[in-house]
């Protein structure tokens, strides 16, 4: 069997060799495509450090900028979040809330003794309207700070604006944005489920088309979402392997109590996750930016147009027979409005609604005296139709479909001292509007991981671990929004030990990313990582920048990291 204290002495062999620098940590994404020739305005949203800040976010007034041109008439917006932190600290996540409405959910690196760095610029244009007015940003990043957890989180957000040109217009945008959100005025306005979130939205009489984006992750029990066990096989796995509920998790939207969209989510590791050795210079993909699902509400907007207040709900349901899941997932939502420039009221009808109130599913497995295997299999399909007629007498055939795969597969092998899981969510999202497609979502999530135990004590945990984990999407959100098409692709490998005396990993990170956008910019970067040091990174396309390369440097994880959080809640002492 594997030596745990073997691994301990190589690590302290080569600590002293490797010099203490800052570490560089990133997200491979593509840059922002925001024009290049444009007059730019940036101004300083927020600054702060985050020590004991539970319950206490950063709260400051916005005001747009008025020397970027008309307000609200850019041809693009971004923020860039620059964070640092030195010590030993849990991976945190943060909220970004304007005008009550989250525009940006991320998370953080885990630092080291010597210090971490990274800059991440988002694009946020499709939020022109929010930046348009003045209102209240809030970012809650729920932090601790004892004797033994000493990071802090020292952040700085900026904004920038692109005024137009001759070559960029005016960016398309909705007329108006409505939060789906507990609208708390203290607080990140995600909400946490179970139970399912629900509030009242009005909207104006003249809507004629409706988009939702919903935030969505898994926390808790159920950070691991995709590791919990169907409850039909629970008990045949030693206590506290993993949490029940099942694996397949679907975030529904509902409107009225009525199914209108739903989203198998990306499965986002964020770098405290299983591993955090293999996490550091590059987090998994989505940690620092989780992506958000799109869904075409038009159908509703006859019903919406009456003017009287109705509900909205988002909640999240499993495979189970109950369709409960553990707690809890972070939930918030928005929906982007197009008015009717008559004023009119909208009229019109639903023609046809086909959406079950939850996925179909099967589960099925087989035991035996040293393995169970479970598998967890889900299908959805939406078909919503509609006629809107708005207030100036122009008629829309609305048709939104929805066609959604879900399969997970988990092996817990050798007595459990293997576990792994194979998942595939996939699907198409089609909306059209007279026959012309303008909300699009075809993708696929493959995730493979194997975590394998090495060594198991009363007071230590060695295992090793691997990662294949994909994220191809092709996406249009709304005929305003830009349309992209993506692929990245990340293999991980590495160890870790959970020891008395300190924990401690190593790994390797290769990713290959690639993106285009319906505007033809493009950007395709591969990056490899092993021992914390970039060793190898290419960029290309209309997107990469002349001098993007960057001096990374070595700063090996030592002992005062944090353990890893492990399926199940594992911990030294509680054996597999």
């Amino acid at each position: 069997m594997f030596s745990a204290w073997k691994f301990v002495e190589t690590v302290f062999a080569v600590l002293p060799l490797i010099s203490a620098q800052v570490l560089v940590d990133l997200q491979v994404a593509q840059p922002p495509p925001v024009p290049s020739d444009a007059k730019t305005c940036t101004m300083k949203i927020l600054e702060r450090t985050f020590g004991n800040s539970y319950y206490d976010p950063e709260i400051v007034s916005y005001s747009p900028p008025t020397d970027c041109g008309t307000v609200g008439s850019w041809a693009a917006v971004t923020l860039s979040f620059t964070v640092t932190s030195n010590g030993t600290q849990y991976d945190r996540l943060g909220v970004f809330t304007f005008h009550n409405t989250e525009i940006w959910r991320t998370s953080t690196p885990e630092p080291t003794p010597d210090g971490i760095i990274w800059t991440y610029t988002k694009d946020v244009t499709r939020y022109i309207p929010l930046f348009a007015k003045p209102g209240t940003f809030l970012l809650e990043l729920d932090n601790i700070v004892t004797s033994t957890l000493t990071g802090e989180y020292s952040t700085t957000l900026y904004a920038t604006f692109y005024a137009t040109s001759k070559n960029y217009p005016t960016a398309g945008q909705s007329n108006l944005i409505v939060p789906i959100s507990t609208m708390s005025d203290t607080l990140a306005n995600d909400a946490s489920v179970p139970p399912a979130f629900s509030l009242n939205v009005t909207l104006p009489q003249n809507t004629v088309e409706i988009y939702a984006e919903l935030y969505a992750s898994g926390n808790g029990e159920e950070e691991f979402w995709y590791y919990n066990t169907a409850n039909e096989y629970i008990s045949d796995l030693p206590p506290g392997t993993t949490y029940g509920e099942g694996p397949f998790r679907e975030v529904r939207l509902l409107v009225d109590g009525q199914l209108a969209g739903v989203a198998f989510p990306y499965a986002v590791i964020f770098t405290g996750g299983i591993n955090p050795a293999v996490w550091q210079p590059i987090t998994a993909y989505g940690a620092i930016d989780l992506p958000t699902y799109f869904l075409d509400l038009t159908p509703f907007a006859p019903v919406f147009a009456d003017g009287l207040p109705h509900n909205v709900t988002i909640d999240v349901a499993s495979a189970e027979a109950d369709h409960a899941i553990n707690p809890n997932w972070y939930v918030s939502g928005l929906l982007q409005v197009v008015t009717d420039p008559s004023g009119e009221r909208t009229t019109g009808q639903m023609i046809t609604y086909n959406a079950q109130p939850y996925a179909t599913t099967q589960t099925y497995g087989n035991t035996d005296a040293n393995d169970v295997n479970v598998t967890v299999n889900a299908q959805r399909q939406i078909c919503i139709e509609s006629m809107v007629v708005s207030g100036s007498g122009q008629s829309n055939h609305v048709i939104f479909e929805q066609n959604l795969d879900y399969t997970n597969t988990q092996y817990y092998l050798n007595d459990t001292y293997t576990q792994n899981v194979a998942q595939i969510s996939s699907g198409s999202v089609k909306s059209t509007h007279n026959g012309v497609p303008v909300v699009i979502d075809n993708f696929e999530y493959p995730l493979f991981i194997n975590v394998t135990y090495l060594d198991v004590t009363d007071t230590l945990i060695t295992f090793f671990t691997s990662f294949d984990h994909s994220y191809n999407r092709q996406l249009s959100p709304a005929p305003f929004i830009l349309a992209s098409d993506t692929t990245e692709r990340q293999l991980a490998t590495g160890y870790f030990t959970i020891s008395t005396v300190g924990n401690f990993g190593s790994g390797n990170n290769n990713n290959t990313f690639n993106y285009a956008d319906s505007e033809h910019n493009t950007y395709s970067r591969v990056v490899d990582a092993a021992m914390n040091e970039i060793v190898y990174n290419q960029e290309s396309g209309s997107l990469a920048s002349s001098s993007s390369s960057v001096s990374w440097p070595v700063a090996p994880s030592s002992f005062s990291v944090p353990p890893a959080r492990l399926p199940g809640g594992k911990r030294i002492g509680n054996g597999l």
